[in-house]
C-alpha cells in the first residue's frame, strides 16, 4: 500500500500527525508512506519512524517569487516528484484549499476532512477538491482528529495511545537540564518574564540547570532578560536548526513551556512536560491523560496561570517520572 500524507504546516500540527504513521504501519507492516510538508519542518517529518520519504512544498516562497526561472523550476521537480508514484491513498490532513490543491496533484484518489472542528482551521471548498469527505466529532483533539481521519479512510481502528515515532539522537546530558519554552509566534500565547525568572529560581532551587532556545532577536532579546535575572546556571542557547534542536532538547530531562510547536515537540520525544495555556484550549491540542501522557500535563490559567501552579504541576510531573524509575 501506497499512503501520501498532505500536512504543509504548521509545527504543532505537524507534530500532532505524527501518530497516524505508526497507526498506518500497524494496519499495513509493509505501507510505504511519502509525506509534503513546507521545507522548514522536512527534518522533523523524516526523523519520523516509518516515513519513505518528504515531498518538500514551498508554496509561500514561490507565491513571493513566481515570475523568476529557478522558481518555476523548482515548482516543476515538485510537481514530478509529487507525481512520481500512483497512492492507494492520498490523505489532505490540513483541510485548506491550498492542501486540497496539493493532494489533487498528486495520482490516486484523495480524501480529507469533511466538515470543521471546534477551534481548527477548515475551508469550505476543500472538501469538494477531494474525491472523498469525511466528517469527524466536531470536537476533537488535533491528535485524535488526525488519527480518526486515517483510520476512516484505511479501515482500521484506532488502538492505544499515540505513538509519534520521533527519533532524535542520543547526546551526552549528565546534568539535569530543564529547557524553558518561551517563545510563540503569538503573542498572547506568551507567559510574563516575571513568572519565567520566579519559575526559575524554584527550579534552580531543586538542582536544575535552565536552557532558552529561541527563534528569531525578539525571542533572543526575551532570553537574555530571563537568564541574566535568574543567573549564571541558566543559558541561552545559539541560534539552531530545527534538526539539531531537537537533538538538544532530546537530550533535556523536562521541558516546561508555553503553547508553541517545541512544547509539542517536547510531548513527541515523551519528555516530562508542563505545557501552558492562558486560555481553556488544552483540550485540543494539550498533552492529555488519555494520550497515556502520565508525566506530561496541561496548565490553563486566565489571563494567565500562576507560578505557583506551574510549579506544582511540575514538582507532581516529576514525582510521577522517578516513580516510574525514569528520573
Amino acid at each position: 500500500m501506497r499512503v501520501l500524507i498532505v500536512k504543509l504546516s504548521s509545527l504543532g500540527d505537524v507534530v500532532h500527525t505524527m501518530p497516524v504513521v505508526h497507526d498506518i504501519r500497524r494496519a499495513h507492516p509493509d505501507a510505504l508512506i511519502d509525506w509534503v510538508v513546507e521545507p522548514g519542518f522536512a527534518p522533523l517529518v523524516r526523523r519520523v519512524q516509518g516515513i519513505r520519504s518528504s515531498i518538500e512544498c514551498a508554496q509561500r516562497r514561490w507565491r513571493k517569487g513566481w515570475w523568476k526561472r529557478e522558481v518555476r523550476d523548482e515548482w516543476r521537480e515538485f510537481r514530478d516528484a509529487l507525481r512520481g508514484d500512483r497512492y492507494d491513498a492520498i490523505i489532505d490532513f490540513q483541510g485548506l484549499t491550498k492542501s486540497a490543491l496539493v493532494a489533487r496533484m498528486a495520482r490516486g484518489p484523495t480524501y480529507g476532512l469533511g466538515n470543521r472542528t471546534e477551534g481548527a482551521s477548515h475551508e469550505w471548498p476543500a472538501r469538494w477538491l477531494v474525491d472523498h469527505a469525511i466528517d469527524v466529532e466536531p470536537r476533537i483533539h488535533a491528535l485524535d482528529r488526525a488519527r480518526v481521519l486515517a483510520s476512516r479512510v484505511l479501515g482500521h481502528e484506532v488502538q492505544g495511545p499515540p505513538q509519534f515515532g520521533l527519533r532524535s539522537q542520543v547526546l551526552d546530558a549528565t546534568e539535569r537540564t530543564m529547557v524553558f519554552v518561551h517563545g510563540s509566534s503569538r503573542e498572547d500565547k506568551l507567559w510574563p518574564e516575571a513568572h519565567w525568572i520566579e519559575l526559575g529560581h524554584h527550579v534552580l532551587a531543586g538542582g536544575w540547570r535552565i536552557v532558552l532556545p529561541h527563534a528569531g532577536p525578539v525571542e533572543l532579546a526575551r532570553a537574555q532578560r530571563i537568564a541574566g535575572a535568574i543567573g549564571p546556571t541558566c543559558e541561552v542557547w545559539p541560534a539552531m536548526d530545527l534538526d539539531t534542536l531537537t537533538d538538544r532538547m532530546g537530550a533535556a530531562h523536562g521541558v516546561i513551556g508555553v503553547d508553541s510547536g517545541l512544547s509539542h515537540i517536547a510531548v513527541a520525544l515523551d519528555l516530562p512536560h508542563v505545557q501552558i495555556y492562558n486560555f481553556p484550549t488544552s483540550w485540543r491540542t494539550g498533552p492529555q491523560a488519555a494520550h497515556g501522557h502520565s508525566h506530561q500535563v496541561s496548565i490553563e490559567g486566565q489571563p494567565v496561570p500562576p507560578v505557583a501552579a506551574v510549579w506544582e504541576a511540575w514538582q507532581q510531573v516529576w514525582a510521577q517520572f522517578s516513580e516510574a524509575g525514569q528520573g
